[in-house]
């Protein structure tokens, strides 16, 4: 399925990683967060509470964060540089685990290896899509420094427009709001160990564009970005 909508100078677009829409990891992460970003689904779950945040922008892990379009760049444009990128990439199964990052849980890699292979896709995602993306206002990127970030993460917020690309990317699927809540947290590692036992290996098998149409709007997926299976089977 593609979403259709108005292309507008205020559409932010990002490169994200989500599970082949025919996958269990797919259904089940969806209808974890209560939303499937694809088909504009949505169903109120016993967690819904704990997962607004997440449900605004879709289940995926981010590879390129959003960001408007350069003065002259279409969505069109995004898509085939997108789409030349992904071909280039190969695919392949990883093993996840659940981790709490500060107060929000997620999905991460399990082995250090494959967090570098994403890593390494998600900057060369980055570099690809540079040109296309309008750079940031010199103050919304002062606004956006706290106290809590690193020399390193300024640096990179400054020249990027976001604080944690290459050398500070973490790959992660975020299950969970900021939650103070402890017991919260502790059920939520509860019930995905258990999901993960069922699920398996994460297809990392392509990207995905969504697209928030306006400031504030659900994020929808837009365009399914398939990796390259040939070079898995060289």
């Amino acid at each position: 399925m593609t979403n259709t909508f108005i292309d507008t100078p205020n559409a932010r677009v990002a490169l994200y990683h989500a599970p082949p829409a025919s996958s269990a990891w797919w259904r089940e992460g969806c209808e974890w967060l209560g939303r499937d970003a694809e088909s504009g689904l949505e169903n109120s779950t016993r967690v819904h509470a704990w997962t607004h945040a997440p449900r605004r922008y879709g289940w995926h892990a981010t590879i390129v964060p959003p960001f408007h379009c350069a003065a002259g760049v279409a969505l069109s444009d995004v898509l085939a540089a997108a789409r030349a990128w992904a071909s280039g990439v190969p695919r392949f199964d990883m093993p996840v685990r659940l981790a709490q990052m500060n107060r929000f849980v997620a999905l991460r890699a399990e082995q250090d290896d494959d967090d570098e292979r994403l890593r390494d896709i998600a900057a060369s995602a980055l570099q690809a899509l540079a040109p296309l993306r309008a750079k940031p206002s010199a103050q919304s990127i002062e606004r956006r420094i706290h106290a809590g970030m690193s020399a390193r993460q300024i640096e990179l917020l400054r020249a990027w427009g976001y604080p944690y690309v290459f050398d500070e990317y973490r790959f992660h699927m975020t299950l969970s709001d900021s939650l103070d809540d402890t017991h919260a947290r502790a059920s939520i590692m509860s019930e995905w160990t258990q999901r993960i036992g069922k699920l398996g290996a994460l297809p990392v098998h392509g990207a995905a564009l969504f697209v928030e149409p306006e400031p504030g709007a659900p994020f929808l997926l837009w365009q399914r970005l398939p990796f390259n299976m040939a070079q898995d089977e060289a």
